[in-house]
C-alpha cells in the first residue's frame, strides 16, 4: 500500500509539471496547444538517447530542454500565419509526426521498442521527495511570473489582442516566449519521467497524453495554479483509484480501463456543466 501511494503522488507530480508547462500557454496566454505532449517525449527521448550514447543525466535534460524550446519557438512562429484553432489543429499534427519518426526511426529512438536501461536518479520515497520540492519550486516560479509585467502581458493578450498590439506588446513574441516557457518545464517532466519509468518509448507522445493534461486543467481551472493543481491530484486519484479498485475486486482489466475513463469523463462533463470555469476559477482583476 505505501509502495502504491509512493507511485501514485510521483505520477502525480511529473504530470503536474507538465500540466504548468501547458498552463503557461492555455491559461494564461490562450493559446490552444493540442500538441503538448511533444515537449515531454522530446525531453525524455533526449534524455534516453543521452544515458545510452554514454552522458551523463543532466546533460540529456538540459539538451531535451534546448530541443523542446527550439520545438516551441517553431510552433509560434507557424502560429503567425494560422487562426488559433488551425494552429491547434498543426500543433496535434506536429506532435504525431513525431510520435511517427520515433515510431520508425530505430537507430536513433530504439523504434517501438523504444529506450530501456535509463538508470533512476533515487529510490522510490527518495524521488517523490526530490519531485514534490521541484514542483513546489516550478509552481512558485509560475506565480512570480503570473503575477508579473510578463503574465499581465499574456493575460492582456488574451483577453484583448487588439488593446496588447496597441499598446505596443509583440505580440508574436509574446506567444513565443510563452510557449517555449511552457515547453523548457514540460521537458523537465518528461525528462524525469524517462528516469522514474527506466524507459522511454512511442506512447509518451500519444495525443490522448496531451488531452489528459488539459482534463487536469479544465477541471481545476484554467489560469490558476491552485486549480491546475488540484486538477492534477484529482484526476491522478482517478487513475489509481480503479485499478486499486480491479486488485481487491477482481474485475477485468478492459472493465477497468472502460471505468477509468468514463471517471475521469464524469468528473470533466459535473465540472462542465455546474463549474465551467473550474472547481478553482483564476480571479482576473477588472478596471470599474
Amino acid at each position: 500500500m505505501f509502495d502504491f501511494l509512493v507511485s501514485a503522488l510521483t505520477f502525480a507530480s511529473l504530470y503536474g509539471l507538465m500540466a504548468l508547462g501547458l498552463n503557461l500557454q492555455a491559461g494564461y496566454a490562450g493559446l490552444l496547444n493540442f500538441g503538448h505532449i511533444a515537449f515531454a517525449g522530446v525531453g525524455a527521448y533526449a534524455t534516453g538517447i543521452a544515458i545510452q550514447a554514454g552522458h551523463a543525466w543532466w546533460s540529456g535534460m538540459a539538451l531535451g530542454i534546448l530541443l523542446a524550446m527550439t520545438l516551441g519557438w517553431c510552433m509560434a512562429r507557424l502560429g503567425r500565419k494560422l487562426a488559433s484553432d488551425y494552429w491547434g489543429i498543426a500543433t496535434l499534427a506536429i506532435a504525431e509526426i513525431l510520435r511517427v519518426i520515433a515510431t520508425n526511426e530505430g537507430w536513433l529512438t530504439g523504434g517501438a521498442q523504444g529506450i530501456g536501461a535509463i538508470p533512476t536518479l533515487a529510490d522510490g520515497v527518495g524521488f517523490l521527495v526530490m519531485m514534490l520540492v521541484l514542483l513546489a519550486v516550478a509552481a512558485l516560479l509560475c506565480q512570480r511570473l503570473a503575477d508579473g509585467r510578463f503574465g499581465r502581458a499574456l493575460r492582456l493578450m488574451r483577453e484583448e489582442p487588439q488593446l496588447a498590439a496597441c499598446m505596443g506588446y509583440d505580440l508574436t513574441s509574446l506567444k513565443s516566449r510563452a510557449i517555449m516557457s511552457g515547453a523548457a518545464l514540460t521537458a523537465v517532466g518528461g525528462s524525469l519521467y524517462a528516469h522514474f519509468m527506466s524507459y522511454v518509448g512511442p506512447d509518451y507522445v500519444l495525443a490522448s497524453e496531451t488531452f489528459l493534461l488539459w482534463t487536469m486543467l479544465m477541471i481545476g481551472g484554467l489560469g490558476n495554479l491552485r486549480g491546475v493543481l488540484l486538477g492534477v491530484f484529482l484526476v491522478q486519484c482517478a487513475y489509481s483509484l480503479v485499478p486499486f479498485a480491479k486488485d481487491h475486486l477482481g474485475f477485468d482489466s478492459d472493465l477497468a480501463g472502460a471505468l477509468r475513463l468514463g471517471l475521469i469523463g464524469a468528473i470533466l462533463l459535473a465540472c462542465l456543466m455546474w463549474r465551467s470555469e473550474g472547481l478553482i476559477p483564476e480571479k482576473v482583476r477588472k478596471i470599474t
